[in-house]
């Protein structure tokens, strides 16, 4: 069964912030991952949404997420991410 990552992601630091977003994509690729949201801005049509940017990431199943989230390619370009923004992650399914 399909896995999501949920991001909610608040950005101090732009330029940073792009570096990161140079990293992301090639770091999914081993663990089937990809983007099916990765944008902003985001409207809340009910409740509140407080946050610059909302990210959704699929994966084959729950233990690639996992994978990915934990990979050495992605801790190195999440040590970047948390120079210019600070984010939740959640993993679904």
């Amino acid at each position: 069964m399909s896995a999501y990552i949920l991001v909610q992601v608040d950005i101090y630091d732009n330029e940073v912030y792009e570096e990161y977003k140079k990293l992301t994509p090639d770091s999914l690729i081993p663990y089937g991952g990809e983007f099916v949201i990765r944008g902003f801005p985001v409207e809340a049509i009910e409740g509140e949404w407080k946050h610059d940017r909302m990210v959704l990431l699929k994966f084959p199943d729950r233990q690639k997420a996992l994978e990915w989230y934990n990979s050495e390619n992605y801790q190195k370009a999440k040590k970047i991410r948390e120079k210019g923004s600070s984010a939740n992650f959640f993993v679904v399914g």
